[in-house]
């Protein structure tokens, strides 16, 4: 079937909320190439939402993948477990850099992972309070959207959030909220609203995904997991699409040197099987009872095996050096872009997790433009994403295995869209 054969179901059959706003249906990809329905070749800048970090279709990983399928592809591993589970826990408590011994739990999604972050913390603290983060994404679920720092779209049409619920501001200085006013804010949190005694966790991103990719500095890291110490609040940090060697290290929280107790993640964990993990310190993972945590599909055999795949080819293929140079080249272009073009403002990277800003001629966010680069991308052949709490952020989330030539050919897409749309200052002042 084309595109347009495949459009005229989706208008007849997906939901609205559901439905893909794009009219191009993907029918083959690899590495950080996608081919339509109609044969046309996309460049991928949006790796399905940083769930690609290792390309499309990683021949090691397909390889997995198929020879699991020759075994077992379900059994629900409460009911008769396989190595898969146990061995991908064995690699995940070795790398995850929390406090102590650690423990781990698979589910499908990053918000099934929150959901079940949440579940450990209350066990474990006896607590019930939850503290996030303005900017914040957690999820879809109703307890994740009462977490995320950002009402539309995720929360708009769907009632009363769950309540205790609380949150900061994360620090951002290009919105005012500089590291000191965030913990300000936090500490101000615990004396009105989340009595410290009644709260199980504080939850953050150590990187805002959906926010604006926004890095939280070590020292801002620091300071949450002193102020968890002190009145004995788990810290779980998000690293849905931070972690997984977005950021040149494998999770992004390793910049700051701080252990938190939980951690969760997915995304590029299995480069494109669901599968997500509850990683923690073992005393509080294990504080629910026997068959409390899981779900029919929690850690699929197949998924087990792509994500011990990846975890392979990372050693195998230097995949976080390869982020940290993708990053370097990338701060680099987007410095000539700051310089060349008055709208790309606050360019910012950490490791290949990298975007810039539009601004209007005012200096104001302008979403707009955002969202008519990423238009035009589209039409040239570049799939490109924004994001942040203005949507005027401009976000790369392409392969950190993307080839040279097709990451300059992307890049070169961006900067005719800019010239295009906003003209050079060079052009503007001749």
């Amino acid at each position: 079937m084309n595109n347009a054969q495949l459009n005229e179901l989706k208008e007849r059959y997906v939901a609205k909320g559901a439905a893909s706003p794009a009219t191009a249906f993907a029918d083959r990809a690899e590495n950080a190439l996608i081919w339509d329905a109609d044969g046309n070749r996309l460049i991928d800048f949006a790796g399905g939402i940083g769930v690609l970090n290792i390309g499309h279709r990683h021949p090691k990983v397909v390889q997995a993948v198929k020879d699991q399928l020759d075994h077992v592809m379900h059994t629900c591993q409460t009911v008769m477990p396989y190595a898969g589970y146990v061995q991908v826990a064995e690699k995940l408590a070795g790398i995850t850099p929390v406090r102590g011994n650690a423990k781990v739990m698979l589910v499908n999604s990053g918000a099934e992972a929150l959901e079940n972050a949440v579940k450990i913390a209350r066990a474990a603290t006896g607590r019930n309070n939850v503290i996030c983060f303005d900017g914040g994404y957690h999820g879809r679920t109703f307890m994740t959207m009462a977490m995320n720092g950002k009402v539309a779209p995720y929360a708009s049409d769907f009632g009363t959030m769950p309540g205790c619920v609380f949150r900061a501001g994360y620090p951002v200085p290009e919105h005012g909220i500089s590291e000191e006013e965030s913990i300000r804010r936090l500490k101000m949190v615990l004396k009105t609203d989340a009595n410290p005694k009644d709260t199980a966790a504080i939850v953050l991103e150590p990187v805002l995904g959906e926010g604006g990719f926004y890095a939280a500095p070590a020292s801002f890291l620091k300071k949450i997991r002193e102020i968890c110490d002190e009145h004995g609040i788990l810290m779980i940090i998000d690293e849905v699409q931070s972690g997984f060697g977005r950021t040149g290290k494998m999770f992004a929280i390793e910049h700051s040197g701080v252990q938190p107790d939980l951690m969760t993640m997915a995304k590029s964990m299995a480069a494109g099987m669901p599968i997500s993990a509850v990683v923690g310190t073992a005393e509080h993972m294990d504080a629910s009872c026997v068959g409390s945590l899981g779900g029919t599909y929690s850690g699929s055999p197949v998924s087990c095996a792509a994500t011990l795949a990846v975890l392979e080819v990372f050693e195998e293929d230097n995949i976080l050096d390869k982020s940290q140079a993708l990053g370097d080249k990338l701060a680099k272009r987007f410095q000539q872009w700051e310089q060349r073009f008055d709208a790309v403002v606050h360019p910012r990277n950490l490791g290949a997790m990298a975007a810039f800003e539009l601004a209007d001629g005012n200096g104001e966010p302008s979403p707009a433009l955002a969202a008519e680069l990423c238009k035009r991308a589209r039409e040239k052949g570049l799939i490109l994403l924004s994001c942040g709490m203005f949507g005027n952020t401009i976000r790369f989330l392409m392969p950190v295995t993307i080839e040279d030539d097709i990451l300059e050919e992307g890049l070169s897409i961006i900067e005719q869209g800019l010239e295009a749309l906003v003209g050079s200052k060079a052009a503007a002042t001749a």
